[in-house]
């Protein structure tokens, strides 16, 4: 990695990429592999940090395949999960079942993202034009003539323009790019918060589930080898009640709805040990304008459920790739190319939040207000235990999701000139 702490001029490149995660690194490597000089920015030292998401779909796997870097990949830790299950009430159900995807990994897996972002970036490193300048965090639009030339960024030792001919905000749900271009935000509601935390896991535990749904309660826990990564589903703006009900009625009601972790609750020593995600599904009326485009959570941000975000930003990136590998290299960059990523990936973006609309408001918020016990499944659980080749379907919305993404962005081996000129 190049460090920023000893870049204080102004930079010029070809593409200037807001934001290391998924969507920013994996567009800097398919750039970079195009032979496109490429500055990606992240305001961070390093990627170990509180990364709530932690899967890897098959559609990302397959995207690694086809950069053939899939039999790497997989020597490095990871969790496979060939099928994803709930329980509800004391009844267990799965719910997608990934074996028979036509992929070539048929599982969502499990890796901190922090391991996969690394991978990445040690894979693009081999690039020439590709720079990844940590520690340094945009804070302002260049903009020429109407049109954005680049950022403006701080580092260790002050301030470094990066002038560019196209800028990508890949800066996440809370974009500093996106707003200070002014892009108008579609909010759709999300009527739920998230509590994230961890508890230690023992060998004899339950196996992997999706989610545990008890009386007004739902607890998301996902296996990460020696603990527990807990997902404790609130209603909006809930948690101000909750931390006024105490720690120890947080951790009766996380006994309640998992009984298994009775006496494993006392590890959260503090709400320092709870994470909020206060969860928004929203969406830009338009991603782009002259010398700017926005990809993954800067675009749209999507609801926890089914774990599809980090799916779809990843996708993004592909298809921003394939769009705009080849104008870039001729340095003719369009309105109107930058708006076929929308055009391309606006309709399963769509339908995604569609989706996760309809789980809000049809299960997991009643699931919230339902304190009496579960006495019955819904239909459409009842409907995947009867018929189990119904589970292709969620499955396939999850592990491929809308309109799936294939490599098509060129991949020159010729040396480039390096992407920094002072």
């Amino acid at each position: 990695m190049h460090s920023a702490e000893y870049l204080n001029e102004s930079l010029e490149t070809t593409c200037c990429i807001v934001g290391g995660g998924p969507a920013g690194m994996i567009l800097g490597s398919l750039l970079a592999r195009a032979g496109v000089p490429v500055v990606v920015l992240e305001k961070h030292a390093d990627f170990l940090r509180d990364f709530r998401g932690d899967t890897v779909h098959p559609s990302t796997f397959e995207v690694i395949y086809e950069l053939g870097l899939l039999d790497d990949f997989l020597r490095r830790k990871h969790q496979e999960l060939p099928s994803i299950g709930a329980v509800i009430g004391d009844r267990s159900v799965t719910v997608a079942d990934f074996s028979h995807l036509p992929t070539h990994c048929k599982f969502i897996g499990l890796m901190p993202q922090w391991d996969f972002l690394n991978f990445i970036a040690e894979k693009a490193k081999a690039y020439p034009a590709f720079r990844l300048l940590m520690q340094t965090e945009a804070t302002e639009l260049i903009v020429d003539q109407g049109g954005v030339v680049g950022v403006r960024a701080k580092n260790l030792k002050g301030e470094v323009a990066v002038r560019a001919l196209l800028t990508v905000a890949a800066d996440g749900r809370h974009s500093i790019i996106r707003q200070k271009a002014k892009l108008e935000r579609i909010d759709l509601n999300a009527p739920i918060d998230v509590l994230w935390m961890r508890l230690s896991r023992n060998p004899d535990d339950p196996e992997q589930t999706l989610g545990r749904f008890r009386e007004g309660k739902i607890l998301v826990t996902l296996n990460r080898g020696d603990y527990w990564q807990c997902a404790y589903v609130i209603a909006k703006d809930g948690f101000n009640a909750i931390r006024q009900a105490g720690l120890p009625a947080f951790r009766a009601n996380l006994e309640k709805v998992a009984p298994f972790f009775r006496g494993r609750t006392e590890e959260l020593n503090s709400w320092d040990d709870i994470k909020l995600l206060s969860v928004a599904v929203d969406r830009l009326r338009k991603w782009a304008r002259p010398g700017l485009l926005c990809i993954g959570d800067s675009a749209h941000a999507m609801s926890p459920v089914g774990g599809v975000g980090i799916n779809l930003a990843i996708q993004d990136a592909v298809a921003t790739a394939n769009c705009l590998a080849e104008p870039l290299m001729k340095r003719t960059v369009t309105l109107k190319q930058l708006n076929k990523v929308q055009k391309r990936r606006e309709f399963p973006t769509r339908m995604t939040q569609s989706m996760q609309i309809f789980a809000h408001k049809r299960f997991i918020y009643p699931a919230l207000h339902t304190v009496a016990p579960i006495q019955k499944l819904p239909l459409p659980l009842r409907l995947l235990q009867r018929f189990p080749f119904l589970r292709r379907i969620p499955a396939r919305v999850v592990g491929l999701g809308i309109r799936p993404e294939h490599v098509h962005s060129p991949d020159s081996k010729s040396e480039r000139p390096s992407t920094l000129e002072t």
